[in-house]
């Protein structure tokens, strides 16, 4: 990274994010924090297809990315912005390009400089952005739709990975369930919905991998447990029970890796973020036992949860006014060990 800081920490950043399929934009300005912000969605576009098709998330980016740009510089009322922040990966690499080339053209052409974000740096940081934000170290529990993670925070770019997802992610482990039990793309909400209904002494589902020692994660068989749970069973209106003891055994999982997590570093904060974060089971379930262990537990709001401008533009910020700043090349990585960053 080129040593081009931004002129001050009063400087304003235009955030954009575009790693899979919502398109975010958003302003961070120091001192005063997000001033103006944006999200499209694409969940109703591709819900027909029963997940995201990459190509048509794409196409949407383009049409949606730079009206977005226009309506939150008019309504912050700057004629551009101090920098330019955008996500740089992972993510799919097609979406990606949108966003890092209309990041880097839109940086050329006003004169700013520019960075590329690690999109799990921007979850990571997201807390940030509330009333009583987290101080450092903590834990970080990363856990969406693509990405399972504990992480040991020492600062801004201080990564340690302690654990992560072996195969499905948390979150997509419930979006796979959710569709076994014919729920609607996104599935993980919904399932969480139906869960509340359902009894939660019928059925037990397994905690996998909190029988050994370690931290990683293993959720691709519980949709499997799940599957076999239905057609053993037989019978049509089960489907809130195995609901409530897939959640019940995901949060389960959680919570231990996380209590084992904050034991074995010794840390008393907890940060929580990507969209699985936003489940009020899991919610409450962390919140409960960080309390009984004497720390605290951090979320970001709930719009704050899945992909949004307003962390990419937070976490771009701290990159530059800490001095760092991108060259001309467009920069799109689809993988991107979180452990690689610098502080």
């Amino acid at each position: 990274m080129a040593n081009a800081s931004l002129q001050g920490a009063q400087c304003s950043v235009l955030g954009i994010e575009t790693s899979c399929d919502e398109t975010g934009v958003a302003i961070y300005q120091g001192g005063r924090g997000i001033v103006a912000e944006r999200l499209h969605t694409q969940a109703a576009m591709h819900a027909r297809y029963g997940g995201v098709v990459p190509e048509l998330a794409s196409r949407d980016h383009i049409r949606r990315l730079l009206p977005l740009v226009r309506e939150i510089l008019d309504h912050a009322g700057l004629m551009q912005p101090d920098a330019v922040a955008y996500t740089a990966g992972p993510g799919l690499i097609g979406a990606l390009h949108v966003g890092a080339s209309v990041g880097r053209s839109l940086a050329f052409g006003w004169g700013v400089p520019t960075v590329g974000v690690h999109h799990l740096e921007g979850h990571l940081l997201a807390p940030m952005l509330e009333p009583e934000p987290p101080d450092f170290p903590f834990i970080a529990l990363l856990v969406s739709g693509g990405h399972t993670l504990l992480v040991d925070v020492a600062d801004v770019g201080r990564y340690a990975l302690l654990g992560e997802s072996l195969d499905d992610a948390a979150g997509e482990a419930f979006d796979k369930t959710a569709k076994l039990l014919g729920l609607p793309y996104p599935g993980g909400a919904a399932l969480a919905a139906l869960a509340q209904q359902g009894d939660g002494q019928r059925f037990r589902f397994p905690r996998p991998m909190t029988d050994r020692p370690g931290l990683d994660f293993s959720f691709s068989g519980l949709k499997t447990f799940a599957m076999n749970t239905l057609r053993e069973a037989g019978e049509a209106d089960i489907g809130a029970d195995v609901a409530r003891a897939f959640e019940d055994a995901v949060v389960d999982t959680l919570l231990i890796k996380c209590r084992r997590a904050l034991a074995q570093t010794g840390r008393r904060r907890l940060v929580v973020a990507g969209g699985v974060s936003a489940n009020r089971r899991l919610r409450e379930g962390l919140a409960a036992m960080v309390d009984d262990q004497g720390g605290s537990v951090f979320f970001p709001r709930p719009e704050y949860c899945t992909d949004n401008g307003a962390m990419i533009a937070y976490a771009g910020w701290r990159r530059l006014v800490a001095g760092q700043s991108d060259d001309l090349e467009i920069r799109a990585m689809p993988r991107w060990p979180l452990a690689s960053l610098v502080g």
